[in-house]
């Protein structure tokens, strides 16, 4: 096994840590106050419009595309240490248009996609001109189990119609959301419950689509992207909308929730690692009872096991990244359920240890702590549940190992 990055990618690490360094953690206040006075947090700012532009310009953009599909692209070995960077601060992956869930519908239209459907959509989305939504999760069935998803997409001539409920769709309620990909059953009868489902493109703006209301996570509406419930009542769209073909709704989920899976993990690595160096800094600077916090030793602990989670889950991850690329993710499966379990729970783990040593102001906005541990909270659900991976995972566990 081989998961040391090539040399492209860090020269790119090094380059995206420098605009770091320059444009976004300075950013970071005026983003906060921006999105706590406008009148409309689902416009883009204008402050991350400017960045997306200076990131196109230093050739920042798009970081994510696959190399099996693009010449300029990054195996996910290589995009790993990248994602990580951008995960430092929560809405940075948008300056890069390598943000959720756009890169996976990107990826989706990339491997799965039409002429014309990479024409009408992957162009301007590549372009960052607008956004996508991903639409599965629906309020009123389990949906951990993806096959329990009832919204209706059936045909109808040269049309499919739509009818159900989603919830928790990431990206809806940007204002130029303009696309979403929904999974829904064509063939709700078929023996084979892995066979029923299907994906399609919906444009935001179909007669009959209505988002019912935003959603929030811990009290975070998480804008510009926003999340958001959806009511889905005739919605008629043209047949060529449909992805690959009838009953083919799980081979697309598969293929783009290996990756997904990578991304959303070292996001929150970069995370983690932020809170620890900031427990760090923060135990160096207060003092308690006559001596610095550093020298505590509960305070000692808590910094030595963080670093330890943190390490161990990059490890992990890039592990995963690594035989995805060698292999294949259908061969990387339980890799990948290892890093979805372990992941976002490490996360939350070192983010509340790094909240305690800030005391009462790591609650705040003063912070970026408070709205990184409802990012890891949420992504113990999205992608699937950590029960659904164990589940997965021990299962696999028992045919390699108890005959």
């Amino acid at each position: 096994m081989n998961s040391e990055p090539s040399a492209r990618s860090l020269e790119l690490k090094s380059r995206l840590q420098d605009f770091m360094d320059e444009h976004i953690y300075p950013a970071e206040t005026a983003f906060n106050e921006h999105m706590a006075t406008t009148d409309n947090i689902w416009a883009p700012p204008p402050l991350l419009t400017e960045l997306k532009a200076k990131a196109k310009a230093a050739g920042l953009w798009n970081l994510f595309l696959p190399a099996d599909h693009y010449e300029e692209g990054l195996s996910n070995v290589d995009y790993a240490p990248l994602a990580e960077v951008m995960g430092r601060v929560l809405w940075a992956p948008q300056v890069f248009n390598c943000n959720a869930p756009d890169t996976g519908n990107m990826e989706v239209l990339i491997k799965y996609g039409t002429e014309a459907q990479k024409k009408q959509w992957l162009e301007p989305l590549l372009a960052g001109e607008i956004r996508s939504a991903f639409a599965m999760t629906e309020p009123d069935v389990a949906s951990s189990d993806a096959t329990n998803v009832e919204c209706s997409i059936v045909r109808d001539a040269d049309e499919y119609v739509i009818n159900g409920r989603k919830w928790f769709i990431s990206g809806i309620k940007h204002e130029i959301c303009e696309i979403m990909i929904l999974m829904g059953k064509t063939d709700p009868d078929n023996a084979n419950r892995h066979q029923q489902q299907s994906q399609i493109l919906v444009p935001k703006d179909t007669p009959g689509v209505t988002v019912v209301r935003p959603l929030t996570t811990l009290g975070y509406h998480g804008a510009p992207l926003g999340e958001g419930e959806i009511l889905f009542e005739d919605v008629r769209v043209p047949a060529e909308n449909l992805i690959l073909g009838e009953g083919r709704g799980f081979e697309i989920a598969q293929g783009r929730l290996g990756p997904g899976r990578i991304h959303h993990c070292m996001r929150l690595i970069g995370c983690a690692q932020r809170a620890l160096e900031l427990m760090s800094k923060r135990a160096d600077q207060r003092t308690t009872f006559g001596q610095k916090l550093s020298k505590n030793q509960s305070v000692r602990e808590d910094l030595a096991q963080s670093y330890c989670d943190v390490e161990q889950a990059r490890l992990l991850t890039l592990m995963a990244a690594e035989k995805i690329d060698r292999e294949g993710a259908k061969e990387a499966r339980d890799l990948i359920a290892a890093i979805k379990i372990v992941t976002p729970s490490m996360a939350a783990r070192v983010i509340d240890r790094a909240i305690q040593i800030h005391g009462a102001g790591g609650l705040t906005e003063d912070y970026f702590l408070a709205e990184a541990y409802n990012y890891a909270r949420q992504i113990r659900f999205a992608d699937g549940p950590d029960q659904v991976h164990m589940m997965s995972l021990g299962r696999s566990l028992v045919k390699q190992y108890a005959e």
